[in-house]
């Protein structure tokens, strides 16, 4: 039986997950460390994934009908036995440690999560969705430290956390609902800096508005069943045209912003989705459903 299991979810990402893959895999033969198994959980892509096998072969490929991420991470989890879970993004790069760092953090803390990094997948300069990104993506520290969450992109666990906290919920925020249930439950949630990954940034305003249009609507089921929920979401709603202002500075002062067309371009992003999000919400708390 492995120690642990590595399990990432995949919807027609074919070259992005192979990507993740070429990193990941030759880090799992490292002389010394415990039996990994590595599960590919397919959201019924139409991607044809025999390049997949045929590259991998050691890769587990389990096909999972049921939509979305969460079903796919549960079904992950159900497919393997090993009394360590780790989860990682078809989109993410692993550091050439990371499997390594994973084994020897795993009992650092019942829930860990790392650090994820990102990077431009086009030239430069930067598009206003890459220039965003690059300051509002992914700080996964600041999640789990002021937050009480981390994202699953690069998240480890063990089997009996996950036992009691129980499944990934579909159609909610399934990181921040998942993690919250599994501090209330008293288990502890660290930050390890060294369990690094990195992630593409969202090359273009379509790919941008499609991500936070679903983490919009995953963050209202989360909090905006009852009447008084939906009216302090709509309350939320309005406040988003001055969330632009509290958070300009940081545009501002991002190091790795190149120059002013970068800042201008990432700035304009902010305000622009900031905008089209309060017009969401107060839709969504007007009407009860997303």
């Amino acid at each position: 039986m492995p120690e642990a299991a590595i399990i990432i979810p995949h919807y027609n990402d074919l070259a992005r997950l192979m990507r993740c893959l070429r990193a990941l895999v030759p880090q799992l033969g490292a002389a010394g460390l415990p039996g990994t198994e590595l599960v590919v959980v397919d959201n019924a892509s139409t991607e044809d994934l025999a390049p997949l096998s045929a590259v991998f072969p050691s890769v587990r490929l389990v096909r999972e009908t049921r939509p979305g991420a969460a079903a796919a991470r549960n079904r992950g989890v159900a497919e393997t036995s090993a009394p360590r879970l780790f989860f990682l993004d078809c989109d993410c790069v692993p550091d050439a440690g990371w499997l390594a760092s994973a084994h020897a953090l795993a009992g650092s803390g019942d829930v860990v999560g790392g650090a994820i990094t990102l990077f431009d997948e086009t030239p430069a300069p930067r598009s206003g969705a890459e220039a965003f990104e690059t300051v509002f993506a992914f700080d996964n520290r600041r999640y789990i430290e002021m937050a009480g969450f981390s994202v699953t992109a690069n998240l480890l666990t063990r089997r009996d956390v996950f036992e009691t906290t129980g499944p990934f919920v579909p159609g909610l925020s399934e990181d921040l609902d998942w993690c919250r249930r599994a501090v209330i439950a008293g288990y502890r949630l660290h930050y390890a800096d060294g369990l690094r990954v990195a992630h593409p940034s969202r090359g273009d305003w379509p790919a941008l508005r499609r991500k936070w249009r679903r983490l919009t609507d995953e963050s209202f089921a989360l909090n905006g069943g009852s009447p008084a929920a939906r009216l302090r979401w709509a309350g939320k709603g309005l406040l988003m045209p001055l969330s632009v202002l509290a958070h300009a500075p940081r545009v501002l002062r991002h190091p790795a912003l190149r120059d002013g067309s970068e800042r201008r371009a990432a700035l304009a992003t902010l305000a622009r989705l900031r905008l089209l999000r309060m017009v969401w919400m107060l839709g969504q708390g007007g009407r009860g459903h997303g």
